[in-house]
């Protein structure tokens, strides 16, 4: 039970690396606020966590919006009196194009929710931490917040800034309590490869030197121990969880 009496807020909660980690972080004991915009598969995760013993409370929200970013901090701290731990996940794929065939309302709508959706979550995160003294915010980027990818330049782009803007609120808060960290994972079974053909999909595999895609469970692991009282002199860093992606 590493986070035994831990509230803890996850963005992007319903699929993928979200519910892997929303399980998992009420298997070990947290009290956990789901946020989402898929209300269907927010409530059924909600409903299945409560069912194995575990508490949790789903809330639509679109990271997009400030005031959801807001709205989602404000009642997780009226529904379980704290806020310990923050997981921004929720992200896109967006279109796949070069650079001078990107499509603008996609380039905003990528930025939106993966880059501003991440300062919105800390910017509402961080003084209900500051209310307790520590706290620990973990930002999901990409190993694609540390190289380039052709035709996924506003995803490259917004998961760059994810590093960058995790790394200034490590500084501006770390001696305040709050560790804020990045975690860069690889390509990860989830929703978001699910539009892609199998060819493309094969690519993918092979360039891993692991051999094979991750698992959200993977990551989920990660992010526990990052979220955990194991990893309290840990902040301001990057994580990747990448099957060798980066050492190549």
């Amino acid at each position: 039970m590493e986070l035994k009496g831990k509230v803890a807020l996850i963005t992007g909660a319903a699929s993928g690396i979200g519910e892997s980690t929303a399980l998992l972080f009420a298997k070990e004991g947290a009290r956990v606020f789901l946020t989402d915009i898929d209300v269907e598969k927010g409530e059924k995760l909600e409903k299945k966590i409560k069912e194995d013993g575990g508490d949790a409370i789903f809330f639509e929200a679109d990271t997009s919006k400030p005031e959801d970013s807001e709205k989602s901090v404000t009642e997780a701290v009226k529904k379980f009196g704290k806020l310990d731990i923050a997981v921004n996940n929720a992200g896109i794929g967006g279109p796949q194009h070069p650079v001078g065939e990107y499509p603008i309302e996609g380039w905003d709508k990528v930025i939106a929710i993966n880059l501003s959706g991440v300062f919105y979550g800390m910017r509402y995160q961080i003084p209900a931490m500051l209310k307790n003294g520590n706290g620990s915010i973990i930002n999901v980027a990409s190993i694609l917040g540390n190289v380039g990818f052709a035709n996924s330049a506003a995803y490259v782009a917004a998961k760059h800034g994810t590093v960058g803007l995790t790394k200034s609120a490590a500084l501006e808060y770390s001696a305040k309590g709050i560790r804020v960290n990045s975690v860069g994972p690889a390509f990860i079974k989830t929703p978001l490869l699910k539009d892609l053909d199998k060819d493309l999909l094969s690519q993918l595999v092979n360039v891993h030197p692991i051999g094979r895609l991750g698992e959200p469970e993977e990551v989920a692991e990660l992010l526990l121990w990052l979220a955990s009282d194991r990893a309290t002199f840990v902040t301001g860093a990057y994580y990747p969880v990448d099957g060798g992606y980066l050492a190549q």
